[in-house]
C-alpha cells in the first residue's frame, strides 16, 4: 500500500511516495522499486550520490546558476529503466564510467520548481511539470579521480564549471534551496554508507 506525506522545509515541498524505511533497513539494496511510477505531474529524474574510497561526495558548480553546487542527476528516458537512466546521467554529466551502484532510496522524492524556475524550465523543456520525481543511486567510484571529465562523454551540453569532494554537511550547503529537503534526506537514507 503507498503511503503518501508531505514535509514542508524553506517553502517547499519534499513528498515521499512510500513510507521511508528505517535507516538501517536492508531495504536499500531492493531493485524492485526501481520501476514504481512516480507521481504525475512530476518530470521522471534519477539523482547520483557519487562517493569516493574516503566516502566524500561529489558535488559540482552548475554552469547556468552560479554560486549553485549540485550532485549529477538527469531524467529518465521513455521506457529506461532508472538504474541504466542513473549510470548513463553519471557518464554524460562527469565522463565516469567506473562506478558501481551500493544503494538505493526505495521511494521515488518530489521537489517542486520555484514559479520562476518552472517558467524557464517550461520554455527550455516545452512541457510544464510541476517539479522533479527522482530516484537516488548511491555509486562508489570504482577508478580514479582522473577519470572525472566536466566536458562528460560529449554526448550532451556541459552543465558544470567545477567539482569537489565534499562532506555530506558540504553538499546541503552548496545546494540551492528548494533542493536541500531532498538532499538532506537521501544523505539520511545513505548515512550508513558515508560513515
Amino acid at each position: 500500500m503507498a503511503i503518501s506525506r508531505c514535509v514542508v522545509f524553506n517553502h517547499s515541498l519534499l513528498h515521499y511516495h512510500r513510507r521511508p524505511p528505517p535507516l538501517f533497513s536492508t531495504a536499500l539494496r531492493s531493485t524492485s522499486s526501481s520501476m514504481e511510477a512516480p507521481p504525475e505531474g512530476y518530470r521522471r529524474n534519477v539523482g547520483i550520490c557519487l562517493v569516493n574510497s574516503s566516502k566524500k561526495i561529489f558535488a559540482a558548480s552548475r554552469l547556468d546558476i552560479p554560486d549553485a553546487w549540485q550532485m549529477p542527476q538527469g531524467g529518465v528516458d521513455e521506457g529506461e529503466d532508472p538504474r541504466s537512466a542513473a549510470i548513463r546521467e553519471l557518464r554524460e554529466e562527469t565522463g565516469v564510467r567506473s562506478a558501481e551502484i551500493i544503494a538505493e532510496v526505495p521511494y521515488w522524492l518530489t521537489y517542486d520548481f520555484p514559479p520562476h524556475v518552472r517558467e524557464k524550465l517550461r520554455h527550455q523543456w516545452g512541457s510544464d511539470w510541476k517539479g522533479q520525481a527522482q530516484k537516488w543511486f548511491l555509486l562508489k567510484l570504482t577508478g580514479s579521480d582522473e577519470e572525472i571529465n566536466l566536458l562528460g562523454d560529449g554526448t550532451e551540453k556541459p552543465e558544470f564549471g567545477e567539482w569537489s569532494w565534499m562532506s555530506p554537511e558540504q553538499v546541503v550547503e552548496r545546494a540551492v534551496d528548494f533542493k536541500k529537503p531532498v538532499y538532506k534526506d537521501v544523505l539520511t537514507v545513505f548515512k550508513p554508507h558515508l560513515e
